[in-house]
């Protein structure tokens, strides 16, 4: 493992009187997103598969000071979602984060398996962008999770990679119909980062350091790295910008 440190976070956005929903909060990237935009005065809307699993996040936003919802939303039910993003009235910035995997081989995965990721990453995603878009004005940002996976093939992560692929065509699609709207649509693209959904890959310890050892700038991603960049997409710093992914990796893809 390399001795070089993390950056600080020191992210100097200020999102005071916008509204930003941040889908699949409760733990992870989405966590860690969500309390960034906190941090910078948003006014929250969390949203994981049930109010329960939001309690931590939600508990911490508030020990902040901001305001947060909580919303339960499962993006496999895509005849729910319409209705619940609604609820939320006007929104300024959706982070399109919430996703699901599961590590199979090609051999192994069943038709069940290939629906469940690609309707929730993928389906799913496709339609909370398109709610949310109806109740955004001039300036409106949304920021889609894609992955190494939408450029690279990964062994065990078939379902996943195709429906990060996929993402990388609907902010694309997306940006170039909605550009008119005064609607930004970008993506990011996260790297190797330790969450539940990459906790099968940590165990191994060879593998951290084989991965380790391909990074130019000497170590894996830590979540708030990826803070920043989302930030940037969503603010009018990134008024210009739209249609593109940023690969948040260390500079792994570039060097392979």
């Amino acid at each position: 493992m390399s001795d070089i440190p993390a950056p600080p976070s020191d992210v100097r956005f200020d999102f005071s009187g916008k509204r930003v929903v941040v889908t699949g909060a409760s733990r992870g990237i989405g966590r860690e997103l969500a309390m960034g935009f906190a941090r910078a005065g948003a006014e929250l809307f969390v949203t994981a598969r049930s109010t329960e699993a939001l309690s931590g996040v939600v508990k911490d936003i508030r020990h902040l000071g901001a305001t947060v919802h909580p919303a339960a939303l499962d993006q496999q039910e895509t005849d729910r979602i319409g209705d619940t993003v609604a609820g939320m009235g006007q929104i300024d910035v959706l982070v399109n984060n919430a996703g699901v995997e599961d590590v199979r081989p090609a051999s192994d995965i069943d038709e069940a398996l290939w629906d469940k990721i690609i309707d929730t990453n993928l389906k799913g995603a496709f339609f909370v962008a398109q709610a949310a878009a109806r109740s955004m004005g001039q300036g409106g940002a949304i920021v889609n999770l894609a992955s190494l996976t939408s450029f690279v093939g990964v062994p065990t992560a078939v379902p996943y990679g195709a429906s990060k692929t996929g993402i990388l065509g609907v902010t694309r699609a997306l940006a170039a119909e909605w550009g008119a709207r005064g609607i930004r649509v970008n993506a990011i693209a996260p790297g190797y980062f330790h969450t539940d959904l990459t906790d099968v890959f940590y165990q191994d310890t060879d593998w951290v350091a084989a991965m380790t050892a391909q990074v130019p700038l000497g170590r894996l991603g830590q979540l708030e790295d990826l803070v920043g960049t989302v930030l940037f997409l969503s603010s009018g710093a990134s008024a210009y910008l739209t249609g593109q992914c940023i690969v948040v990796d260390g500079g792994y893809l570039a060097s392979i």
